[in-house]
């Protein structure tokens, strides 16, 4: 081990000292002109300007382990040499490139030594850090921690990413930027004007032009602007009179081709396909031309670039424009026929056309399914949607699958979801190119199905078992919806209720008993500079519409009320609005006056305005009795059955039931005098058979205890039936009509006063 004396010391500083002074002579430009303290040091203001914390510690000679990061050219090395030129502490430099593990214990070794017997600290410069290994990071790391020596790393890639956390976490880092032109002008004066190290001593004279062509192409870069001076002051022959001319032709020579900063496997490389693709996501054709540029001239992979814009054609463009990704695709194929330079063509071609594309991120809606699957329990496939060519027979795989091209329009209302995800949203359609055109069917049937999941089927087993909360079975409801294909029936019942009379962008909207929003929604995208208001029965439908206008922007949402219709006048007072039309469904349904509810609206209707209301007849709903073969009870129940059934529906105190179209005109006729007089209001009735399936569920509604205020089918019977004939009238609906699909008969009238 090589022991230091002060002698020999002395002798090998003075020999270094002569080697280096031998080296700097014939050292290119720009490594004799690096600056040797900070006086000298151009650019970086931002860090070394006067009064900042690195100008500061250096000049205190107080440094701690220092990361340098930026683009080459940018003062890195160069204010590690001010530091080994200003600081009383030995100054080490090694070279990632061509140190290793091994040369890191023999610079920790001199610097433990030094320490030890002259109380002098070592700095270790190490010059492209991120060269080092992990093996020879972590080689480091130790000395670092206890104060052996202290780091500076200089580097162009990102430290975050390249170096060692752990010594990251050490350092303190310094970001330096790209010179500004005016830097590249003062470095390449001062040159000019510095003897001995630069050109102070000789005569050169460099024209306007041909400076500012240095300073532009260098891009940044100090040690490209004094590469190229160096080289076309060297190489052009002085005039009769000593002087060196630099003209632009010669300036052109001695820098062709601009620098561009980017680095296939670095920050430069990541920086700019990142800057390209958010240029084509922002729909920015010249932005993405010019980053697109950049990349090919820097020499990247073009087919890296394609498949860039591949993913972005399903992720950003995606069903706003589907011909997006074949679009991409053959400009892919035909620059793989043709290359480069002619497959620069396909190449910006596919950018333009994805920079114009309408844009669409739906297709994310993808990895919400996946953390469905990731996150909620294992759902088993529904039996119907099940394979039927293996287990049809043995386990019912297969049955009741409704096959959607047997339907008008080729679709049908069914259950395709797990029945614990039923409901569940994934896909949202923007309003963005050829999605806008689908996004009004999808939103259409969704609002369709979920006002067929909230209501039920509308079959008359909910009138029966009325259950006041809201409560049930949600699977229950969209078995029901599958096979009653109420969802489809509740569309065409919409737009039935909506073509009472004619919606003006302007028109404001009175949505009666909202609910699902089946009519609200619809509604607000006919008038959208009007406005809507939706009276929900409840806090829950409230709530549930609440909900559901978040995404909107305050002004375009439907302003909600709760309440009953005759508390129209509190709610509306302080409006004094009046109403261009007013919908509704079920409004009046169980409303017990009727006439007087029809009088509140009739106040509330602009005088053009028109009113179209929708409303389920339950007198006339199908009976169940009806629905099995009777002949298998003893006569004289099937007879009482029939009685007890009927009874219900002759009840004259029920408000549910002690209506018909026949009552519903004449009320109608009486709160619009008006207009009937006019010939403006009329009442057409709707007949209609849907297919119910006879569920478990179903039949336990109707023979258990109620669930609401309403009386249970079990408990109606029991009035005229003892419990035993009760139970046998149970047996026989199991018996008849468990788990059947039967056609159920149902009676709607639409209610309307025209406009005038």
């Amino acid at each position: 081990m090589v022991r230091y004396s002060q002698a020999g010391q002395l002798a090998s500083d003075l020999f270094e000292s002569a080697r280096n002074e031998r080296i700097e002579a014939n050292a290119p430009l720009a490594a004799r002109m690096r600056p040797r303290t900070l006086d000298e040091f151009i650019g970086q203001e931002a860090i070394v300007g006067p009064g900042r914390l690195l100008r500061r510690a250096i000049q205190a000679d107080q440094l701690s382990s220092l990361i340098f990061y930026g683009p080459p050219g940018t003062g890195k090395t160069t204010l590690a040499q001010v530091i080994a030129n200003t600081t009383a502490a030995h100054f080490s430099a090694l070279n990632a490139v061509l140190a290793g593990v091994k040369e890191i214990r023999a610079t920790v070794t001199d610097a433990q030594e030094r320490w030890a017997l002259y109380d002098q600290g070592t700095i270790l410069f190490v010059d492209e850090v991120h060269r080092f290994n992990k093996a020879q990071q972590d080689a480091l790391l130790p000395w670092v921690e206890n104060g052996t020596v202290t780091f500076i790393g200089a580097t162009t890639e990102n430290p975050y990413f390249e170096v060692n956390k752990a010594l990251v976490s050490r350092s303190r880092i310094f970001q330096l930027k790209s010179l500004t032109e005016q830097h590249l002008r003062l470095i390449m004066q001062a040159a000019l004007n510095t003897p001995g190290r630069g050109y102070g001593d000789r005569r050169v004279l460099i024209e306007e032009e041909a400076a500012a062509h240095l300073v532009s192409i260098a891009n940044g870069d100090a040690r490209a602007v004094l590469n190229a001076l160096e080289l076309a002051v060297e190489t052009t022959d002085p005039d009769p009179s000593g002087e060196v001319r630099i003209n632009l032709a010669i300036a052109e020579e001695s820098i062709q081709r601009r620098a561009v900063l980017y680095d296939k496997e670095g920050d430069y490389h990541f920086d700019t396909i990142s800057a390209f693709i958010k240029s084509l996501r922002g729909s920015d054709p010249d932005a993405a031309l010019y980053w697109l540029a950049k990349m090919i001239y820097a020499g990247e992979d073009p087919r890296f670039i394609l498949r860039r814009m591949l993913i972005l054609a399903s992720e950003d463009v995606g069903m706003a424009d589907p011909r997006a990704v074949q679009v991409v695709n053959a400009c892919a194929q035909a620059f793989d026929r043709v290359g480069l330079p002619e497959g620069n063509f396909p190449l910006a071609q596919a950018a333009l056309y994805l920079a114009t594309a309408e844009k669409s991120n739906s297709v994310m809606a993808f990895f919400d399914a996946l953390d469905a699957v990731g996150n909620e329990p294992d759902s088993d496939v529904p039996s119907h949607l099940r394979d039927a060519n293996r287990d049809s027979e043995g386990f019912g795989h297969g049955a009741g699958y409704l096959y959607p091209h047997a339907y008008r329009d080729h679709w049908v209302a069914q259950q395709y979801l797990p029945a614990a995800l039923q409901g569940k949203v994934f896909y949202e359609p923007t309003g963005q190119g050829y999605e806008a055109a689908i996004a009004a069917a999808v939103t259409r049937r969704r609002e369709a199905q979920l006002a067929a999941m909230l209501e039920g089927s509308g079959a008359p087993p909910e009138i029966l078992t009325y259950d006041a909360s809201g409560g049930g079975s949600v699977r229950e409801r969209w078995l029901q919806r599958t096979v009653a294909q109420s969802g489809e029936a509740a569309a065409a019942l919409r737009d039935r209720i909506l073509a009472g009379g004619p919606l003006e962008r302007h028109s404001v909207v009175l949505d009666l008993n909202a609910g699902s929003g089946l009519l609200t929604w619809e509604a607000q995208r006919r008038s959208p500079e009007g406005g809507v208001y939706a009276l929900a029965f409840n806090e829950d439908d409230r709530q549930a519409l609440q909900e559901q206008t978040q995404n909107m922007e305050e002004p375009a949402r439907p302003l909600l009320l709760q309440g009953r219709i005759g508390e129209l006048a509190q709610l509306l007072d302080a409006d004094a609005v009046r109403f261009d039309a007013i919908v509704g469904r079920n409004a009046l349904i169980n409303s017990s006056e009727k006439e007087a509810a029809l009088r509140q609206l009739a106040e509330r209707l602009a005088p053009q305005g028109w009113l179209s209301l929708a409303e389920t007849v339950p007198k006339h709903t199908q009976r169940i009795y009806a629905l099995g073969d009777r002949s298998t009870l003893r006569p004289e129940l099937a007879e009482r059955l029939i009685a007890a059934e009927e009874a219900i529906y002759a009840d004259s105190a029920d408000a549910l039931v002690n209506w018909d179209e026949d009552t519903m005109e004449a009320a109608l006729f009486a709160a619009f005098p008006a207009q009937a007089q006019s010939g403006r209001v009329s009442i057409e009735r709707i007949d209609a058979d849907t297919d119910v399936l006879i569920s478990e569920g179903m039949v336990r509604r109707w023979f258990g205890p109620a669930l609401g205020d309403r009386r249970s089918y079990a408990e109606r019977l029991a009035e005229g039936m003892g419990p035993e004939e009760v139970e046998q009238i149970e047996g026989w609906v199991r018996g008849q009509l468990l788990n059947r699909t039967v056609p159920w008969r149902r009676r709607t009238v639409l209610l309307r006063v025209a406009g005038e």
